[in-house]
Order: structure tokens, then C-alpha cells, then sequence
């Protein structure tokens, strides 16, 4: 569509307009569909271009391309052919068909013509909402819940008042399986769009009530409504937390029925149909919503959470005969296991430092015997999961986490070397930066192992690219760490940033080159965490005019006289190198915002470790002054903020000079 998009106004209305017209309304669903997703493709289309005429505005231009507003201008005949397609289902869940386009076509219409819909959709709604035959019921619901993404809160707020509560919700009970899902569905998108309205205090307890009720259902609605219980815990702590002006609320609208919904939510997932419509899974992502949006007061649940969790994931690490299960069992085990670490990371989020202290050990050992287990030596995927887990076990723990590395260590060196996985590889990578950022110097014994294998990894030819950008960066991670520990690689480190922020790619390939983009963010962060590294742990912007990120002036390297230490001494060498990155960055057209927040840094990094010795090789460079222009112009406060710093390093290095 966006190729001939600009050449249709001549063709659509003597023969586009009435071809698809007459092709939605056909019989045959393979020529319904052609229609139908014609006008998709055309929402899709002026979507893009309302995007682009907001951005150009923004910037004080004129967009290249313009939208024809085709779609406004045929949704009074569109939509009642959508609406009429609503009511034709099949009892095939999983074949797509024109009931599902016209769904979807619905809800693009929606969010392109906005307020101008709900006239063309709000009487049918209320026709058919209580019709006798549930194919109706249904559509009107399907109806309501497509056009709730678009059109602004005042418009819709009457329409959802007619039809929420005094009807979806009792809905829940309609006789019909379909219209009882397409209910769960609808309340979990009223939750998404009006919150307020959904968690009103006088309506939530029924609410709440009709839930769970339905959580008993057939599996396909059941799971709908695990996604409703999803959608309604995020707008209850959402709107409460706006409310109060508070990051984590005292309490909340469903406080008092957190405990009920949780232990029904766990219920659920050990029901034996659990494995279909992929309830177990929406279960599961349900009790870790309520657990991330829980208030103060449900923290005592949250710990309860915790320890059922642990006992299932114990439970199910004893298990490790599998060989007699089908394929389709084995698969379902081990979605089980990653399923249960990723609900360990957000109770483990959740809980205080101190409690997550009290578990650490019990969590650990269970990790790790998952590791040792048939399922995960068959499935990277579990791996990945438990190295997820054991991440978010080191932010909570931090230094506490050292004393399970000599247990550990082994198995992250073996996913660090599996450059086959690349998946799996990228959370080992991940985890030694967590590991870095926790335990500081005590990584120490354990760096000339990881050194070496990162190091293999970059020289490789065949190793994945994406693995490389994360590995650049983690250098600066682990020189952050060690500090002066880290002079053992600095040679070969800084040759290895230097080679790298040297590639060079097809311009025209704009995966290349955003791809460029991200390797050369990641050369930044690693020159920078070496340069942070060497100067020491010095006073933060909180007591400076340092950036946020940066830890502030070494001594007074400013001034002439001051004495490096060792290591910038022994880094001096490669400071040529790193301005020449700079400029490289500079003049490059397709740079991001990112890449200027990294140079302005960089920048600001090399002038308050060797002052007067280099800040020349700044000043003298129009490009510089330029770049740190851009920045200080940026709509990120980020890179504001350090350009504003590193311009204010350069002019205080040149006035002491």
C-alpha cells in the first residue's frame, strides 16, 4: 500500500471504492477477505502518515507524503459492512476468516478516525447487545471492544458507561462460550483504555465476583479472563497510584480481594486442561502482573506468592524422568519450568532486600539443580530462564550473591562459551554485567576467564554479530567493577573498541546501519566505563557539576600540574584513538540521539581525567563544539545533561590553562 498509496486518488473513487465495497460483502470468504483488508491496508497506511505529519510538525516542516483521508471518508460505508461481518462467525477458533478481518479492520478504522466512529458503531451496539441470537451478543461486544483504542475518553466514556457494567460484565454468565470470552476480552480492553471507570469502588467488587466466577469456565474463556485480571491490576494501580501522586500506593481497589484472585489464579494453573488455549501460560503472566502492581498492604501476600512459587519450583526440579512423556508433554514441562522462573523474578523484585536475603539460598539451590536437570541440558530455553532469574536474585542480593560463585561459575563459563546458542549466550553476557554492577572487586578471581572468552568471541568470524555490541559494552561494566584490576587487559581491550568503532557499513542497508548505530553505542559505554573505572570512585553529580552517570572530576586533572594515576597513564595512548571515534560520530549523518548522549559523556569523561594534556584535541574541532551544540539542544534530558556537563569541563579546563 505504501508504494502506490499516492497514486490512488484517480482509481479509488470510479472503481477502488466500489470493487471493495462489493468484494466485504461476497460469500466467498477468500474475496471478503481481499476486501476487508484492503481498507486495513489502508488505515495502516494513514496511521503512518498521521505519524509523520505529527513529527514533521514537530520539527517546523512540511511531511513528504500526506494522507488522502480515504478512510474518514468511507467509514460511513465501511463499518456497517464490518458490523453486518461481525455477526458471521464459525465455530473455528483458530481459522482466519472475514469475522476476525473485520475485528481487526475495526479497530485500525478506530484508531484513524477516532471520535467519528463511535456514531456509526454505538446503535448497533445497543441492537444487538441483548439480541436473542448469541452471534449478535457476540458481535456487539466484539464491536464495542474494536473501537475503544481511537477515539478520545470524552467520547468514549458515554458509550462505555451504557454498556459496561449494566451489561459486559453480567455477560461473563451469557450462555454462550463465545460471548462469555469475547466479555473477558472487552473488560480487560475497558481496563486498558478508562481504568477509573473500570475500577470504580462501587462496581469493582462485582466485578471481581463475575471474574472469578468465569475463571471457572471452558479454557478459551478462562484465559480471557486471566488476561482481564491482568489488564484490571495494572489500571487499579495505575489510577491509584496517579491519583495519590505515588510510585507505590498504601492500598488499592482490590486489596481486598488480592488474596482470593491470586490463590484462584494458581488454582488455575494446575487445572488438567490448563495446556489449552494456552491457559497455564495466561495464569501465570496474570499472578505476575498483580504481583508487580501490588500495594503496600499486600505485601504479606506477596510472600506467600514467594513460597508457593519455590514449592512448585522444587516440585517440579525432582521431576526429571521424562523419557516417557510425548513431545508435546516434554515441551509443556518445560514451558512449566520457565514459566515458574520468570514468576520467581517478580516476587524476587517485589520482596524487600532483607527478605530476599531469607530465601536467597533456598532460591539458589533450586536454580541450580534446575540447571543439572535432563529438561534444561534439552532446552536452552530453561537455561536462559534460570540465568534470568538468578540475575534479578543478584540485583536484590548484590554482594550477598558472592558466596554462590564458586558453585556457580562453572555454569556460566559454559554458557558464556556457547556461542552456538546465541540466545543463551546474550543472558550469560547479561548476567556478568548484573554479577559486575553487584560484586565489584570480588569479581576479580573470576575476570581472566570471562576476559578470555569475550575476547574469543569478538576475534570470531562465525559467531552471531548481535552477540558483539553487549560484549563492547560489558568491558566498561567489568572496568567499573575492578577498577585498577582492570589494567591487566586495558591493551587489548582498547584495541579491540578501537577496531570495532572503526567498521564500516553499506549505507543503504538500513539494518547495517542501525546495527552500526548499536555497536557504536556500545564502544561508547565500554571506552567510558574504562575511563570511570581508572579515575576512581570520585564524587557523584549530586556533589559536582558532573552528569548523572558520571562520577565526577578525578582530583582537579584541570590543572596542569595534577599527577595520573597509573592506569590514565597507561591509557593515554589510545586517547587519539577515542577522539577520533568522536569525530567519526560527528559527521556521521545516521547518528541517533543515543550516540550523542555516549560522545557528549565520553567527552566530558576524557577532559576531567587529563585536563590540560588533552582537552586541545577538543577545542580545536569545529565538529566537537557542534556535537556538544546538538546535545545541549536535545529533546533528552539524558543527553542535555551531558553535553551541558562536558561543555562545562572543556570551558573550566581552558580557563585554568
Amino acid at each position: 500500500m505504501s508504494l502506490y498509496y499516492q497514486f490512488m486518488e484517480t482509481y479509488m473513487g470510479p472503481a477502488l471504492f466500489a470493487i471493495t465495497l462489493d468484494a466485504m460483502k461476497s460469500s466467498e470468504d477468500d474475496v471478503a477477505l481481499q476486501g476487508i483488508e484492503f481498507w486495513s491496508s489502508v488505515c495502516d497506511e494513514e496511521m503512518d502518515l498521521l505519524i509523520e505529519a505529527q513529527e514533521a510538525a514537530e520539527q517546523g516542516r512540511a511531511p513528504e507524503n500526506v494522507s488522502r483521508h480515504y478512510a474518514k471518508g468511507a467509514l460511513a460505508f465501511v463499518t456497517p459492512i464490518l458490523l453486518e461481518t461481525l455477526t458471521k462467525q464459525d465455530d473455528d477458533e483458530d481459522e482466519w476468516n472475514p469475522c476476525k478481518a473485520a475485528s481487526v479492520c475495526l479497530m485500525l478504522m478506530a484508531s484513524v478516525c477516532e471520535n467519528d466512529i463511535v456514531q456509526h458503531v454505538l446503535p448497533f451496539v445497543e441492537h444487538n447487545i441483548q439480541h436473542s441470537s448469541w452471534n449478535n451478543r457476540e458481535a456487539a461486544i466484539m464491536a464495542f471492544g474494536s473501537i475503544l483504542e481511537g477515539p478520545d475518553t470524552a467520547a468514549l466514556k458515554p458509550l462505555v458507561s451504557q454498556v459496561f457494567y449494566p451489561y459486559l460484565v453480567n455477560m461473563l454468565r451469557d450462555s454462550s462460550s463465545a460471548v462469555q470470552d469475547t466479555a473477558a476480552w472487552a473488560i480487560g480492553r475497558v481496563c486498558e483504555v478508562l481504568p477509573d471507570l473500570a475500577v470504580a469502588t462501587e462496581y469493582v467488587q462485582h466485578l471481581v465476583s463475575e471474574l472469578l466466577e468465569a475463571l471457572n469456565r471452558e479454557p478459551r474463556v478462562a484465559a480471557n479472563v486471566c488476561w482481564a485480571f491482568t489488564s484490571l491490576s495494572s489500571a487499579a494501580y495505575e489510577y491509584t497510584s496517579e491519583s495519590e501522586h505515588t510510585d507505590e500506593p498504601a492500598t488499592f481497589s482490590l486489596s481486598p480481594f488480592y488474596e482470593t484472585i491470586v490463590q484462584a489464579l494458581i488454582a488455575t494453573t494446575d487445572r488438567p486442561d490448563a495446556s489449552q488455549s494456552n491457559l497455564r501460560t495466561s495464569a501465570y503472566e496474570a499472578i505476575m502482573e498483580l504481583v508487580k502492581n501490588s500495594p503496600q498492604d499486600c505485601y504479606i501476600h506477596i510472600q506467600s506468592t514467594t513460597i508457593a512459587v519455590m514449592e512448585r519450583l522444587q516440585k517440579i526440579i525432582y521431576i526429571d524422568d521424562v523419557s516417557q512423556l510425548t513431545a508435546t508433554d516434554r515441551q509443556q514441562f518445560s514451558d512449566l519450568q520457565s514459566l515458574l522462573c520468570a514468576t520467581l523474578q517478580s516476587v524476587l523484585r517485589k520482596i524487600k532486600e532483607e527478605d530476599a536475603a531469607q530465601i536467597s539460598d533456598r532460591v539458589m539451590e533450586a536454580l541450580l539443580q534446575m540447571l543439572t536437570t535432563k529438561t534444561a541440558s534439552e532446552s536452552s530455553g530453561v537455561q536462559e530462564d534460570a540465568l534470568m532469574a538468578m540475575s534479578t536474585l543478584v540485583e536484590r542480593v548484590k554482594m550477598g550473591f558472592v558466596k554462590y560463585m564458586p558453585h556457580f561459575f562453572p555454569f556460566l563459563k559454559k554458557y558464556l562459551q556457547n556461542a552456538d546458542d546465541t540466545q543463551l549466550c546474550l543472558s550469560a553476557v547479561g548476567l556478568v554485567s548484573d554479577l559486575a554492577r553487584a560484586l565489584g572487586l570480588e569479581l576479580v578471581p573470576f575476570c581472566n576467564d570471562i576476559m578470555t572468552i569475550l575476547l574469543h568471541h569478538l576475534s570470531s568470524n562465525t559467531i552471531d554479530k548481535n552477540v558483539k555490541p553487549p560484549i563492547l559494552s560489558l568491558f566498561g561494566d567489568i572496568a567499573l567493577a575492578i577498577g585498577p584490576s582492570f589494567i591487566t587487559y586495558v591493551d587489548i581491550v582498547l584495541n579491540t573498541l578501537n577496531q570495532a568503532s572503526q567498521l564500516q557499513v553499506n549505507r543503504e542497508d538500513f539494518e547495517m546501519v542501525d546495527y552500526l548505530n548499536e555497536l557504536r553505542e556500545s564502544c561508547l559505554e565500554g571506552y567510558t566505563g574504562i575511563v570511570q573505572g581508572f579515575r576512581g570512585d570520585q564524587p557523584s553529580a549530586a556533589g559536582t557539576d558532573a552528569a548523572p552517570g558520571s562520577l565526577g572530576p578525578a582530583g582537579d586533572a584541570s590543572q596542569p600540574n595534577n599527577v595520573l594515576c597509573n592506569e590514565l597513564v597507561a591509557m593515554q595512548q589510545h586517547v587519539p584513538s577515542m577522539v577520533k571515534f568522536i569525530l567519526d560520530i560527528a559527521q556521521d549523518e545516521d547518528r541517533n540521539d543515543s550516540l550523542v548522549s555516549g560522545a557528549c559523556g565520553l567527552i566530558g569523561d576524557l577532559i576531567a581525567a587529563y585536563g590540560s594534556r588533552i582537552v586541545q584535541l577538543f577545542e580545536s574541532e569545529k565538529l566537537i563544539k557542534d556535537l556538544l551544540a546538538e546535545g545541549r539542544k536535545s529533546k533528552q534530558q539524558k543527553t542535555k545533561t551531558l553535553a551541558l556537563w562536558a561543555s562545562k569541563e572543556m570551558k573550566n579546563c581552558l580557563r585554568t590553562m
